[in-house]
Parts: structure tokens; sequence; C-alpha cells
């Protein structure tokens, strides 16, 4: 028998998901820009997931959700989209644990003449707050902390380092795509101006994702054409996939209070029973995913 142990990686659509996605493929296949009855019926859909993605992070209306083809875009939407907002070369600030959708759009913009500062970690993987405190600039136009690191499962002190951001006036972006839906996230509370989710990490479906826009925060689209999804990413939006994806974040923010609970006992229990070999845990133990277990 062959178990499945690569939940940060993707997770199996749930039945839910499915029946949502085959609804929209089979009764809400218009295009959602359209006027008619049929392209109505798939912008209500659009809408709607819109609203559950949203209450998934407490975000203070919908519209501060831009739907994506998946976290790496939301990554890239996030980081391109601040830079290109600036006509001279400025300065960003990343840790050196970011996924490759984060470290990569670093790498160009560097090549473009750029500063970027790469945060170092200890040895359990965390950020140091007065890393970022002592990294900062007059330049400094973004800082971007991954949230929940998938490798070695460490959780960053996202909430000290945003305030620390927001005190100096910098724009705060997370990648939380291993976080939502695992953690509870209000975004009115937390102290990030963009965060990055995906609905394939939620059980909901491959090639769907979020960034979460605060009300007020100026990006450049890295797409253009019709003006979709507030005029941030022009195209068609993927409607069976958003419709997944917003049944994917409702029963994750429904199951929460559960599930999580229930994934921290596993993990505990396995670490526990792989005390007395010769594995090394990876990360933090303390400040953890709750569903990640490395060695």
């Amino acid at each position: 028998m062959q178990i499945y142990l690569d939940h940060s990686a993707t997770t199996p659509p749930c039945p839910e998901v499915i029946a949502a996605m085959q609804a929209a493929l089979t009764q809400h296949w218009g295009n959602p820009s359209s006027l008619h009855e049929w392209g109505q019926r798939a912008a209500t859909v659009v809408e709607q997931a819109r609203l559950q993605v949203a209450g998934l992070l407490n975000a203070p209306n919908s519209e501060s959700i831009i739907f994506t083809s998946g976290g790496t875009e939301a990554d890239n939407l996030a980081i391109m989209g601040v830079a290109r907002c600036y006509t001279l070369p400025q300065h960003l600030i990343i840790s050196s644990v970011e996924h490759s959708a984060v470290a990569e759009p670093a790498k160009l913009l560097e090549k473009l003449g750029w500063e970027v500062t790469r945060l170092p970690v200890d040895p359990k993987g965390l950020v140091n707050p007065l890393d970022l405190q002592a990294a900062l600039r007059p330049n400094t136009v973004l800082v971007s902390v991954i949230y929940g690191q998938s490798e070695v499962g460490t959780l960053q002190p996202i909430e000290v380092l945003g305030n620390i951001a927001r005190s100096h006036g910098v724009l705060f972006h997370t990648d939380a795509v291993q976080v939502a839906g695992r953690l509870p996230i209000d975004v009115q509370q937390l102290p990030v101006d963009l965060l990055s989710l995906s609905s394939h990490k939620i059980y909901g479906l491959q090639g769907a994702g979020a960034l979460y826009v605060r009300p007020s925060v100026e990006l450049v689209p890295l797409l253009y054409g019709g003006g979709q999804e507030l005029r941030l990413r022009s195209g068609t939006q993927a409607v069976p996939a958003i419709a997944g994806f917003g049944i994917a974040a409702q029963l994750a923010a429904q199951r929460m209070p559960w599930e999580t609970p229930r994934l921290i006992q596993l993990r505990e229990r396995l670490f526990a029973q792989l005390a007395d070999t010769s594995l090394i845990p990876t990360g933090d133990r303390v400040s953890r995913l709750p569903h990640h277990v490395s060695f």
C-alpha cells in the first residue's frame, strides 16, 4: 500500500471541490466577462469564490482578492507589481529561505539594477527581526518574507516583521501558501500589505491562486488585456478552478478549529515515534507548520 506524504507540494482535491468544478464545467461554462446570461452565471461563480477566499483571510472586502493561476503568479504579481511602480531601481528585502517564486523575481530585479538584501536565518530557519531592522534603507520599498517554509516547516514571526516594515512605511508581502487554511489568518490584524495563497495546498484544484492586496496599495499589472481582476490580472478567469478554490477556502475556514489541532497531534506523534532514530528534525519544533514533519 502506498501512503501519500507530500501534502506541502499538493493536496488531493476534496469531493466538494470536484463537485463545484463539475458544476462549473457543465452549467457555468460561460465567459465571466460576457454580458449575456451564460457569462453572468459564470461571473456569479467567480464572485462567490472571491467572497469565500476573502472570508478565509477575514479580508475587509472581496475586491482585495485578485485571482491568479497559482501561488507563483501571486508572488510575482506582488514583487514585480510593486517594482514596476518605480522608474528607477530601489531596494528590496527578502529572506534567504524564500520559495523560488519570490527568489527568482528578486534575481531578475538585481539584473535590472535593484539592490536586494537576503536576510539570513538561524539553524532553525528563523529570521531575526533585528536583521530586518538593520537592513532597512531610505530606498527600501518592499519586504517579502515567507510565512511558512515548505521544506523545513518553520513559521516566521510575520507579525513582528510586518510591524517593523510598517513602522518605516515599507510595504510587506508574505507568501502564505503553506499557512492559509492551516492556521488562522486575519489580514485586518496581521500587518501585511500583500499575501499570496494557493488553491491546491488546501484540497482545491491546481491552476488557481490569489493575491490579497490591502486597499490603497498600488500595483502595476504583469498582464494586459481585458482588464479582468480589477485591472490587475487580465485574462479570462479559470471558472472551474476558481469555483473549487472558493469551496476549498470555505471548508478550510470551517474545519480549522478541529483540523489544525488534529494535525499538530499527528505531527508530534510522528516526531515522538522517530525520536530514537538517527534522523535529525529540521526547522523549529515550536514555531512550525501544523501539518509538517521533516528530517
